[in-house]
């Protein structure tokens, strides 16, 4: 059975996140500054009558502001956790790609700071890929709960 993922850019590493972790992707538009929370949550963004927390996920992972974050903001992966929505700024968004082989370990050096989000790694059309989980993004910055 061939599981989907979406191929984004994180703080310069492509990245393969499972499409069931997904609510949708979007364009973001104007982030208003959320004062007092952690570097990581660049600050909120309304959605179709939904207010967002935006988090700067290379902010989180490397403690350096993603490129989205800097510059134009573009994309987001919107997803849901403990009746809380969330949009995850990406760098940048390639494509869905269908996998049929199960994850493989991480065999390759991984800076210490990615470890808690990887889940395992995947090859496709010679590209190798990190397999990121957006519920641990969500578990270590948000809210304990399920991903929707």
């Amino acid at each position: 059975m061939n599981i989907l993922y979406l191929i984004a850019h994180i703080g310069g590493t492509a990245v393969a996140i499972a499409t069931d972790e997904i609510e949708a992707v979007v364009r973001v538009g104007e982030i208003t500054p959320a004062p007092g929370t952690p570097p990581y949550v660049a600050g909120l963004f309304a959605l179709r009558s939904r207010v967002l927390t935006v988090i700067d996920v290379a902010m989180l992972v490397s403690g350096q502001m993603s490129e989205a974050s800097s510059t134009h903001r573009d994309h987001a992966i919107i997803c849901e956790a403990g009746g809380h929505s969330y949009a995850l700024l990406v760098d940048d968004l390639e494509d869905i790609i269908p996998v049929g082989d199960e994850p493989q370990t991480v065999d390759r050096q991984i800076d210490e700071r990615w470890k808690p989000y990887v889940k395992g790694a995947l090859e496709q059309g010679g590209r190798a890929f990190f397999i990121f989980s957006i519920a641990t993004v969500l578990e270590r910055c948000c809210a304990p709960a399920s991903v929707v």
